[in-house]
């Protein structure tokens, strides 16, 4: 097996400097652009194309689960936005706000949605009568502002694209099943679709969302050891239905308050497939989320029949629902597989004279370089579908056995600093359940705690105060 040992030498290395890494994929393999505007980047096509692929698969599981899709405004009464104390608390210093409309003052602020909980909110309480009336389960797809201080394409904007859903619900049981039930399409998102692994659990008082009773998490590792909140689902309880008047009449005839969820996951997901999966040579794409799962490049494409053949080899794959290109440019085939190797395109297909008079094609594999000659007969389609599925799995299991080599235990504060200064990844510790210890170790580590691992023995006390734990927590540097 050949693996890729040539650099890219238009690509700092991961290991040189991580976070020019990322911004030179970001830019060489044409993802996106700057805009004029601080922290709004620019979608390029192939960037855009990505999250379509994201967007397209997520919207066909959340309608098998009954979801409908909206579109609410993107201005907010400032006055509608503060009727939740908790939510306008948290988001209050990223709001950017419209002050004037034309060349007049406002007689109200607007905020520019930093998400829509207030704005479903208010619809609800219009619509919502009788328990008939119940579930609501509605998404939308749109883009939210946040002002941030600090920020890097895809992981940290001022603007982003996201999918947020908003449900409510007769019961707090109802409610809690859907909270888990949209957890758990996106951990089966990430790791079917985009080959990342997952941690998943529930976040801290500290760490969950503004305005909601319980956030749980999903949480990818990134190649430099640092984690990346990659989704979240909330349970709010009834206390937005409370601020918000949203009540239904039940079957035995008594005025009840609706039980609601939030739910969403963004373009945050391009960071992560990136910095999950990516090499020194540019982006490797896990075959079910790529636009172009194989590069045809014909070698000697001006000799007779060459590009014929090419072209004859994509109607094949395409028709077996195989997404493929054929790169019949003028440039040299060189230059053609170092630009398909930097856009992370699963397989490229090669075809030249001597592949045409031996009824055979050459192809490569992105995520190790390895090559492998196949046939050119009816069974191609057939066996490309198989060499991708291939492909997917074997990306899982890297990312797979990656994480689960830097998760990591530590009894002590002592072992807990050094395993994150030497190993990085994901510190498990156990804690009291006190804020102030979880805020020691964040301002003495910058690590933060990510979530609460539901499923583990707890054992053992705090080695911040010493108490008695009362959870078992991943905690990991983190964007």
């Amino acid at each position: 097996m050949a693996n890729n040992k040539v650099k890219n030498d238009a690509i700092t290395s991961r290991d040189e400097d991580f976070a020019q890494w990322y911004t030179d994929v970001c830019r060489k393999a044409e993802l996106m652009d700057y805009s004029s505007v601080k922290g709004f980047i620019i979608y390029r096509p192939y960037g855009y194309a990505l999250w379509e692929m994201i967007q397209a698969y997520m919207d066909k599981k959340f309608k098998e689960t009954g979801h409908e899709n909206v579109y609410m405004p993107l201005l907010i009464p400032e006055s509608l936005l503060q009727k939740e104390a908790d939510h306008v608390e948290g988001f209050a210093p990223e709001c950017a706000v419209v002050t004037r409309g034309g060349l007049d003052n406002l007689e109200e602020n607007l905020i520019i949605r930093p998400t829509s909980e207030t704005l479903f909110c208010e619809h609800y309480a219009k619509i919502v009568n009788s328990y008939r009336d119940l579930p609501k389960l509605y998404n939308q797809w749109c883009s939210v502002v946040r002002w941030e201080k600090t920020t890097r394409p895809f992981l940290r904007g001022s603007e982003f694209l996201w999918q947020e859903g908003h449900t409510i619900h007769a019961t707090k049981e109802e409610a809690r099943e859907e909270t888990m039930r949209m957890l758990g399409i996106y951990e089966n998102t990430a790791k079917d679709l985009l080959a990342i692994p997952m941690v998943t659990g529930r976040k801290t008082e500290r760490e969950k969302f503004a305005g909601a009773e319980e956030t749980y998490t999903i949480e990818a590792l990134m190649h430099d050891g640092k984690a990346l909140q990659s989704g979240t689902s909330h349970y709010f309880g009834d206390g937005f239905a409370k601020a918000f008047g949203i009540q239904f009449l039940d079957k035995d005839n008594k005025q009840k308050y609706v039980y609601q969820t939030s739910w969403g996951v963004s373009t945050r997901l391009l960071g992560a497939i990136i910095m999950v999966h990516g090499d020194d040579n540019g982006l490797v794409l896990p075959p079910r989320v790529a636009p172009t799962q194989v590069m045809i490049i014909p070698i000697q494409q001006q000799k007779e029949g060459i590009l014929d053949k090419a072209h004859e080899i994509e109607q094949q794959l395409k028709a077996s629902g195989i997404r493929v290109k054929v790169d019949a440019s003028d440039k040299s085939p060189g230059w053609k597989f170092s630009e398909a190797e930097m856009r992370g395109i699963p397989l490229r297909l090669e075809v030249g004279p001597r592949d045409l008079q031996n009824g055979q094609c050459v192809v490569a594999k992105r995520v190790n370089g390895e090559k492998i000659t196949l046939p050119l007969d009816e069974k191609l389609p057939e066996t490309i579908a198989q060499l991708l599925d291939d492909i997917h799995e074997e990306m899982y299991q890297k990312a797979l056995a990656f994480r689960n080599d830097h998760i990591t235990n530590a009894t002590t504060f002592e072992e807990f600093k050094e395993i994150l200064n030497t190993k990085g990844g994901y510190v498990k510790l156990p804690w009291c359940g006190d804020e102030a210890c979880e805020v020691k170790i964040k301002e003495e580590t910058a690590a933060t705690s990510r979530c609460i691992d539901t499923e583990a023995t707890v054992e053992g006390v705090c080695p911040i105060c010493g108490k008695k734990a009362k959870h078992i927590v991943y905690f990991a540097r983190a964007y």
